[in-house]
C-alpha cells in the first residue's frame, strides 16, 4: 500500500474524501486546515509516496513536495480561474459554464501540469452558493475516480489542458465587497449575486 498524505479542510465533504483515500492507499495521514493555520510542525518529517490537496487552506511548500514522487491537487473551478473565489469571478463575469480541475502540484500555486477538468454549465439561477454547492459535488466526483485510478496503478499523466496566466489573489475578492458610494444598482445586483455568500456580505457604502 502507498504512503500518502491527505490536506483537507473540516467538514463532511472532506471526511468523505479522506475515507475513500484510506480505502484506496491504506496508510494515510490527514491534516485538517482553517484559513491563517500554519503548516503542522510533523510535516518537517514526513515521506511518503503520494500527496493529495483536496481545498486545503495551505500553500503546500517545495520542500514538502520533494517528500513524494506525485503531488496532485484538486482545484474548485476551471484552469481559466486559478487562484482564490474561481465561482465568484465566472458569476461576475457572465460565464455560461464553470468547471474542477485536477492538477500537479509545483513551487507556483494553480500552475502545474492539468490532469483532468471536468465541466458543467452555469444555469440563470445560480448564485454563489448554489454554484459552490454543485461545484463542489463535481470536485468529489472527480476526486473519487482520480483516486481509485491511482490505487490501480495510474500516474496522472498531463492531459493537454492550460492554465490563465494569473492567479486571482485573495485582495481582490475582499476589494469587491467594498462597494463605492454611487455604484449603480445593476453593479449592486451582479455583485451580490456572485459575491454573497454566508457571512460574507457587500459592505455598501452610504
Amino acid at each position: 500500500m502507498a504512503r500518502g498524505l491527505l490536506l483537507i479542510p473540516h467538514g463532511d465533504e472532506a471526511e468523505r474524501v479522506a475515507a475513500i483515500c484510506r480505502q484506496a492507499f491504506g496508510q494515510v495521514e490527514a491534516f485538517h486546515s482553517n484559513w491563517g493555520d500554519p503548516l503542522p510542525g510533523a510535516l518537517a518529517d514526513w515521506q511518503g509516496d503520494l500527496i493529495l490537496s483536496y481545498c486545503s487552506r495551505w500553500i503546500v511548500p517545495q520542500w514538502l513536495l520533494d517528500r513524494a514522487p506525485l503531488a496532485l491537487n484538486f482545484h474548485p473551478a476551471p484552469p481559466e480561474h486559478p487562484g482564490i473565489g474561481g465561482l465568484n469571478w465566472a458569476l461576475y463575469h457572465g460565464d455560461t459554464s464553470f468547471g474542477v480541475t485536477c492538477h500537479h502540484m509545483t513551487r507556483k500555486v494553480d500552475a502545474g501540469p492539468i490532469v483532468d477538468v471536468r465541466r458543467f454549465p452555469i444555469l440563470p439561477e445560480d448564485d454563489a452558493p448554489a454554484l459552490f454547492h454543485r461545484t463542489h459535488h463535481q470536485l468529489e466526483a472527480m476526486a473519487r475516480s482520480v483516486i481509485r485510478r491511482l490505487a490501480e496503478g495510474w500516474d496522472a499523466p498531463a492531459g493537454g489542458h492550460e492554465w490563465a496566466p494569473v492567479a486571482r489573489l485573495r485582495r481582490e475578492l475582499d476589494a469587491m465587497m467594498d462597494v463605492p458610494r454611487g455604484t449603480g444598482c445593476g453593479e449592486v445586483e451582479r455583485r451580490r449575486r456572485a459575491f454573497e455568500f454566508g457571512r460574507w456580505k457587500l459592505l455598501e457604502r452610504a
